[in-house]
């Protein structure tokens, strides 16, 4: 199936994060949408929502942090009248800019290097924990402060404040369906999303065919969907229904090539390895890298 499973040696270890996206737990299951539908009307698949427990309560600083920037940075994807309204991205963001969608960003240290690394590119950040978006809008908050002595170490570029990332709380498939139009992105992220590995559990996986789908739509021509994956199984599963979705088209994981294509693409595709995954990584596990560019 053409599945990479060597991440790119060049890039480096950041901040603390287990880099996984994982599904609804209780405390907002009940306020995600199992038939969801666009702005065009219903959409493509009835949504199996799953409930994970975890805890998401957050720390005093945290909370602070989160009253102030969370009116001007965050969203919800829904609220007691439905889901949310499509997105006008460019009053969101102040100035009009090619977007990338990073569903299930865990605690932000992907979503963070790589806005850094691309300041012409806007980044949405989604997550259904409000812990993750808690510890990333930390992090956004410290590259606006030049006079912390760990910032240099912690994000990996000095003081520059970090100003193309927005974060929505809710589920991945709800924000495509409802927030973004069709042919809107420039990318769509998702690494290290739940495999749900019991056969029982696979229609809970993000991943599905029909979700795929979705992205295609909502991707504009020679944009990118990018996934990485630990989990083998989940990782041929990702290339098969990506590989059937006939507006996509796979392009090779070879870092040094893509940067000296002539026609590179419209993202930057080289991650960080988080915490988790270089951990992963030292236990023997390999990364899936899976790329699909949308065909004009």
């Amino acid at each position: 199936m053409g599945i990479d499973l060597n991440h790119d040696a060049g890039t480096k270890a950041l901040m603390s994060d287990h880099g996984r996206m994982h599904a609804p737990g209780p405390d907002v299951a009940s306020s995600l949408a199992t038939n969801p539908a666009g702005p065009t009307g219903t959409y493509f698949l009835p949504r199996v929502t799953s409930v994970r427990a975890r805890r998401s309560a957050i720390s005093d600083k945290q909370q602070e942090t989160w009253d102030r920037l969370w009116p001007e940075l965050g969203r919800q994807a829904r609220d007691a009248d439905g889901p949310a309204e499509l997105l006008d991205t460019g009053a969101w963001f102040g100035r009009r800019a090619p977007v990338v969608l990073e569903i299930g960003c865990g605690t932000g240290t992907s979503t963070l290097s790589m806005a850094q690394a691309e300041p012409d590119i806007d980044v949405v950040a989604v997550e259904v924990y409000r812990r993750g978006l808690a510890q990333l809008l930390g992090a956004i908050d410290r590259t606006s402060r030049p006079d912390s002595a760990h910032l240099q170490s912690e994000v990996g570029s000095g003081s520059t404040p970090v100003t193309n990332i927005r974060l929505i709380r809710g589920d991945g498939v709800e924000v495509l369906t409802h927030m973004f139009g069709p042919n809107s992105l420039a990318g769509v992220r998702v690494f290290f999303p739940d495999p749900w590995p019991k056969a029982r559990h696979h229609k809970r996986r993000l991943l599905q065919s029909d979700t795929v789908a979705l992205i295609a739509d909502r991707l504009r021509p020679g944009g990118v969907l990018h996934a990485a994956t630990d989990h083998t199984d989940y990782a041929a599963h990702i290339a098969e229904v990506g590989d059937a979705e006939p507006r996509l088209r796979r392009v090779r994981v070879d870092l040094e090539d893509l940067q000296a294509d002539t026609k590179p693409l419209p993202i930057s595709v080289v991650r960080p390895v988080t915490k988790y995954e270089g951990k992963a990584q030292r236990a023997g596990s390999s990364v899936a890298e899976l790329l699909w560019e949308k065909t004009p």
